[in-house]
């Protein structure tokens, strides 16, 4: 498998990378590859947590604590 750089930009900061990290360009290129999709794929798993909470809060909204501890807990106070 071959990956050919044709961007300067992107081929001098994979170069710098390497020489700053002692790694050749190639596991460079992967770790940083790696670490980016790492992030992106938590940004996702973000936005799903945000969207259950809002759901959950909007099923939630205006019901007294007693009512939302029962479904919450247990009759011991341990999580359902």
């Amino acid at each position: 498998m071959n990956l050919n750089i044709k961007n300067e930009e992107t081929y001098r900061l994979a170069h710098e990378l390497a020489a700053l990290t002692g790694e050749s360009m190639t596991a460079a290129v992967t770790e940083a590859v790696r670490e980016r999709l790492t992030r992106v794929k938590s940004k996702g798993m973000a936005k799903r947590i945000m969207k259950i909470s809002k759901e959950c809060s909007a099923l939630l909204k205006g019901k007294p604590l007693a009512e939302i501890d029962e479904l919450l807990y247990d009759e011991n106070g341990l999580f359902k």
